[in-house]
């Protein structure tokens, strides 16, 4: 996995944002993550080595984008033209954008844009029915060629089947919180996603149970390092055609 993060800091914006681990993590160094700065790795995707080589070679996986931050964020408007065209030069790496700010997709766009850039999958995150309703038709009608749907921390059950329909949603994963504060997430939220999108024959992945997660009835507090593991355990991920 390679994670590239041209800016750090972010403001929270909505109920998914209430245990953010950038603040848990900022809070350890005596960080406000409130302030969006700049990062040293600003320009990864174009560094070269001495025999003038990327240093990122394009067998090493997708570029998790931003992800102690938000791409779309205010504060970063004047440096997002430069990532994208860092984006478009390395047409070999595939670039992985989530955002709670999908309705400032469009500012400062690169003018050649066109229909999406092949390389660049944009998934917007939603963790409730309201931000659902707010953020996913906004997704659906901009120019992007790869979309998938993050529902991120999952807080509620959620009712995706008018937004499947479309057929444009390439892949949805589902989580629960993870954190000292974490809230529940209910085994039958994901179960219902699952079959939703099995309906739908979309993609969907199973990501991580979260640190309080209920099944049956019963809930169960999960250690960090086996949130992801149960998960994978469970078998429930699904690949259409598959």
């Amino acid at each position: 996995m390679i994670s590239y993060n041209p800016w750090h800091g972010c403001h929270k914006i909505s109920a998914g944002c209430q245990n953010c681990f950038i603040y848990s993590m900022d809070k350890q160094f005596n960080r406000d993550s409130t302030i969006v700065t700049k990062t040293k790795n600003f320009d990864l995707p174009i560094r070269q080595n001495a025999q003038g080589k990327y240093q990122l070679k394009n067998d090493e996986g997708i570029v998790y984008t931003c992800l102690s931050s938000d791409f779309f964020i205010e504060e970063a408007d004047q440096w997002r033209p430069e990532v994208w065209k860092m984006i478009k030069e390395r047409s070999d790496l595939y670039f992985f954008i989530i955002t709670k700010r999908i309705d400032r997709f469009m500012i400062f766009l690169p003018v050649d844009w066109g229909d999406g850039y092949d390389n660049v999958i944009i998934t917007s995150t939603v963790e409730n029915q309201q931000c659902l309703d707010y953020r996913l038709p906004i997704l659906l009608d901009l120019p992007i060629k790869h979309r998938q749907l993050n529902c991120e921390p999952l807080l509620e059950a959620l009712d995706l089947r008018k937004y499947l329909s479309t057929k444009k949603i390439e892949h949805i994963s589902v989580g629960g919180e993870s954190g000292f504060h974490a809230r529940m997430c209910d085994f039958a939220w994901v179960m219902d996603i699952r079959q939703q999108c099995i309906e739908n024959n979309t993609n969907f992945t199973f990501r991580q149970t979260g640190a309080c997660f209920q099944k049956d009835g019963k809930i169960y507090h999960i250690a960090k390092n086996l949130q992801q593991v149960q998960a994978k355990k469970s078998h429930l991920d699904f690949q259409k055609g598959g």
